[in-house]
C-alpha cells in the first residue's frame, strides 16, 4: 500500500462527496482514497456501504477545522492531491446561522490550504488542491449564462462563504504557488441527497402525503445536473485541469421550481399507482426566502472543450432513477432524518 498515490477527499460521506469517493475507489486501484468527514447531519457512512471495506478506501472521522488532525494526515499519508467538498451547503440554514457557514466554509478551507501548503512547501510538482464550489457565487442572472469570467456577486450567507473560500484558494495559488483548481457547479440531484434539498424533500413529502412547500410563485429557475455526471466531471478536471483555472460545470437543463415539482408529482403518482393529480394537490406556496436568486444558468463550454467532459444523463431519465432510488431506500431516508445513523456509526468509528 505504501506505493499508492494518496488522494484526500473532504466531505466524502456527503451527497456529492460519496459519489466522488465511490468513483475514485472503484476506478483507480493505484490510489488510496483518504475520506475525511465529520459526519454532521448530512454526512452518512451508509452512503458508502458498497466500499466501506475496500482496501483503497480509508475513512477518517474529523473536522477540517482541526488543524492538528489535518497536519497529521498530510504527515502520515503523504497526500498528492486534495479534492475539497466538505462544506455547509443549505441556503436556508445559512440565513439562520451564518456563523457556522463562515467557520466551516471559510476558516475550514483556509486551514486545509495551510496544511497542504505546509506539507507541499518546496515540493509542489505533481500536487493539486481542487476546490469544489458552486454557481451560487455568481448571484442571479436574468439573461445569458454564467461564464468563468462572470463577476462574483453572492446574495446569501452560504454563497458569500463559498465565494470567500474561492478567493482564498486563488490567493494561496497566487501568494504561495499552491497548485489549485476551482470548479463551480449547478444544482445537483440524485441518490443519497439529504432530504432538506428540493427534489428529495418533495419526494419524501409526496410519499407521506405532506404539504409540498414552494417558495413564492415557484418561478425561480435552476440548472439541474445528475450527481454521477458531476462526479465524472470532478474526475476529469482533477486529472486534466490546469492549475490556476476555474471551470463551470452545468447540465444545460433549466427548470422553473414549480414545473419541476409538478413533474415529480406526476412521476410519483405513476410509481405509487395513485390517481393523476393526487400529489399536485399537496403543493403549498409559502413566503419567499430572503434574497432568493431568481435564475442560475451555467455556460459549461470551457470544461466541454478543454477537458472533454459533458453531461450524459438526460433529465427525465435522471429524475426517474432518482425517484426510484428514494422509493427503494426508505430505510436510509428514515435513518438520515432521525439521526439514528449518527448513534450507530459513532460506536463504530473514532477519530482515525
Amino acid at each position: 500500500m505504501n506505493d499508492k498515490k494518496n488522494i484526500l477527499i473532504t466531505g466524502g460521506a456527503g451527497f456529492i462527496g460519496s459519489h466522488v469517493v465511490r468513483l475514485f475507489v472503484e476506478k483507480y486501484p493505484q490510489y488510496r482514497i483518504l475520506n475525511l468527514d465529520s459526519l454532521t447531519y448530512a454526512g452518512n457512512l451508509e452512503n458508502l456501504r458498497e466500499i466501506e471495506n475496500h482496501p483503497n478506501h480509508k475513512f477518517i472521522k474529523g473536522d477540517i477545522l482541526d488543524i492538528e488532525l489535518l497536519n497529521s494526515i498530510f504527515k502520515e499519508y503523504p497526500v498528492q492531491g486534495v479534492i475539497h467538498l466538505a462544506a455547509e451547503s443549505h441556503v436556508d440554514r445559512s440565513i439562520h446561522n451564518p456563523d457556522e457557514f463562515a467557520m466551516t466554509n471559510i476558516i475550514g478551507t483556509i486551514r486545509l490550504l495551510k496544511a497542504a501548503h505546509s506539507a507541499w512547501h518546496g515540493q509542489m510538482n505533481g500536487k493539486m488542491f481542487y476546490h469544489i464550489s458552486t454557481d451560487e457565487v455568481y448571484g442571479s442572472i436574468a439573461d445569458g449564462y454564467f461564464t468563468e469570467q462572470t463577476p462574483i456577486d453572492p446574495r446569501s450567507p452560504y454563497s458569500a462563504s463559498k465565494a470567500s473560500s474561492d478567493h482564498f484558494v486563488q490567493a494561496f495559488g497566487n501568494s504561495y504557488g499552491l497548485p489549485t483548481i476551482i470548479s463551480r457547479c449547478s444544482n445537483n440531484y440524485g441518490p443519497y441527497q439529504f432530504p432538506e434539498k428540493l427534489i428529495p424533500l418533495m419526494i419524501n413529502n409526496m410519499v407521506n402525503s405532506k404539504p409540498l412547500p414552494v417558495y413564492g410563485k415557484g418561478e425561480n429557475i435552476r440548472d439541474w445536473l445528475y450527481v454521477e455526471d458531476h462526479a465524472k466531471a470532478i474526475d476529469a478536471i482533477f486529472h486534466k485541469g490546469k492549475s490556476g483555472e476555474v471551470y463551470n460545470i452545468g447540465g444545460n437543463n433549466e427548470w422553473k421550481n414549480i414545473d419541476l415539482v409538478k413533474l415529480l408529482c406526476s412521476i410519483i403518482d405513476k410509481k405509487l399507482e395513485r390517481a393523476d393529480g393526487t400529489s399536485a394537490k399537496l403543493i403549498t406556496y409559502v413566503k419567499d426566502r430572503p434574497g432568493h436568486d431568481m435564475r442560475y444558468a451555467i455556460d459549461a463550454s470551457k470544461v466541454i472543450s478543454e477537458i472533454g467532459w459533458r453531461p450524459e444523463t438526460d433529465f427525465p431519465e435522471g429524475l426517474e432513477k432518482t425517484v426510484a432510488w428514494y422509493l427503494s431506500n426508505q430505510q436510509w431516508l428514515q435513518h438520515v432524518t432521525s439521526g439514528e445513523y449518527l448513534k450507530y456509526y459513532d460506536k463504530m468509528y473514532v477519530n482515525r
